[in-house]
C-alpha cells in the first residue's frame, strides 16, 4: 500500500465536516455499490448543507441511472476536494476521471486489495459493501440518515451482497440494512427492480450460459463465457449483465465460479467467485486485479479461449 493517512469512520466524519465543495468519483464499469455509495455520500453531505456532486460515470447502465441522476455534477463544477468510493485502485476510476487520478483527497473503501492511492483513506475491509462504510461515516457525521440518503445506500448494500444472500453478509450488515429501511429506504421497489426483474434478452442469455457452462478439476470449477457474438445473438446489453457472475457458482459442488466476458477492445473482463478455502483475490492479483477473499475481478488482454486457459491454470494452483 502506498503512503496514505488512515482514518477511522469518526475521523473521516471530522475530515468531511471541516471541508466543503466535494466531487465524488466511482469506478469503471460501475456496480450498485460504487454508485449507491457515491449517491448516498453526496446526499448525506448535502443534508448538512455541503456542496457535493458525483462525477457522471459514462458506463452507468439504465438500471442504476435513476439512483444517481440528481447528484451528477454540472460540466463547469470546480471542486475543492476529490473523493472516491468503492475503488481499490486509481487505475480503475471511471474513464472520464483521468485528470483526478493523482488528486484524490479521500478514498472510502472496503476492498482488502486497496492500494492506498488517496491522501486520506477510510478502509474497513471487513464490511460487506462500501455503502456500509459510508453509512457509519454519515452516522458519525450527523447522527441520522434521511430517506433520500438511505435509498442509494440500500442499493449499495443489497447489490454487493446479492440481496443479502452472499457469504459476505454479516449480522451488522443486516442491522445497517434495517436502519436504512427504518429511515425510509423503499426496499420493495429496489428489490423488485434489481433482483426480481429480467429482460427477455437476459433470460435468453441465462439459458445459453446454463447450457454452455464448462467444468474442470472434478467439477469443482465452473466457467461461463460471454462472447460478443453471444450478446449479439441474444440481444443482451451491458444493462442485462448485472450479477451474471453468480451463475457458475450456483452449480452444486462448484467451489470456484469464473465468468469471462469478452470486451469490444480485445480484452476479457473476469469475475471469480469462490467458496471458503479458495482466495479469489489472490487469483485475480495474478492478472493485475484484486477484490475480496471470495469475490475478485481482473481484466486479461487475451481472447476468451486464452483467458479460460490462463484462469484455469491459476485456479489449479490455488486448489492445490
Amino acid at each position: 500500500m502506498n503512503k496514505t493517512w488512515r482514518l477511522t469512520s469518526r475521523e473521516t466524519a471530522d475530515w468531511l465536516r471541516e471541508r466543503d465543495n466535494f466531487l465524488i468519483l466511482t469506478h469503471t464499469r460501475p456496480d450498485g455499490d460504487t454508485l449507491g455509495s457515491a449517491a448516498g455520500l453526496c446526499s448525506g453531505l448535502r443534508d448538512l448543507d455541503k456542496t457535493a456532486y458525483v462525477l457522471e460515470n459514462p458506463e452507468t447502465t439504465e438500471r442504476y441511472l435513476d439512483y444517481v441522476a440528481s447528484y451528477l455534477a454540472p460540466v463547469d463544477f470546480a471542486p475543492d476536494f476529490i473523493l472516491a468510493v468503492d475503488t481499490a485502485d486509481a487505475a480503475i476510476l471511471a474513464k472520464n476521471a483521468d485528470i483526478y487520478r493523482d488528486q484524490v483527497d479521500l478514498a472510502i473503501d472496503h476492498h482488502p486489495s486497496y492500494t492506498g492511492y488517496a491522501k486520506y483513506t477510510c478502509l474497513e475491509a471487513d464490511r460487506a459493501a462500501c455503502g456500509e462504510v459510508v453509512y457509519h461515516v454519515l452516522m458519525e457525521l450527523s447522527g441520522a440518515i434521511s430517506a433520500e440518503t438511505a435509498l442509494p445506500l440500500y442499493v449499495a448494500l443489497s447489490t454487493d451482497t446479492g440481496c443479502f444472500a452472499y457469504a459476505n453478509t454479516t449480522g451488522e450488515t443486516l442491522q445497517v440494512a434495517a436502519a436504512l429501511l427504518d429511515a425510509g429506504a423503499d426496499h420493495r421497489s429496489v428489490n423488485k427492480q434489481l433482483f426480481r426483474t429480467k429482460t427477455k434478452a437476459r433470460m435468453a442469455l441465462d439459458g445459453e450460459l446454463y447450457t454452455s457452462l464448462r467444468y474442470a478439476y472434478g467439477d469443482r470449477v465452473a466457467v461461463a463465457v460471454v462472447t460478443q457474438e453471444l450478446l449479439a445473438r441474444t440481444g443482451a446489453t451491458e444493462n442485462d449483465l448485472d450479477d451474471i457472475a453468480a451463475i457458475p457458482g450456483q452449480v452444486e459442488g462448484v467451489s470456484v465460479g469464473i465468468t469471462i466476458k469478452e470486451q469490444t477492445d480485445g480484452t476479457c473482463k473476469v469475475s471469480v467467485r469462490t467458496s471458503p478455502g479458495v482466495d479469489a483475490n489472490r487469483i485475480c492479483q495474478k492478472f493485475g486485479g484484486g477484490g475480496h477473499v471470495m469475490a475478485g475481478g481482473c481484466t486479461v488482454a487475451a481472447s476468451p479461449e486464452e483467458t479460460v486457459t490462463a484462469l484455469l491454470e491459476a485456479v489449479g494452483e490455488a486448489l492445490s
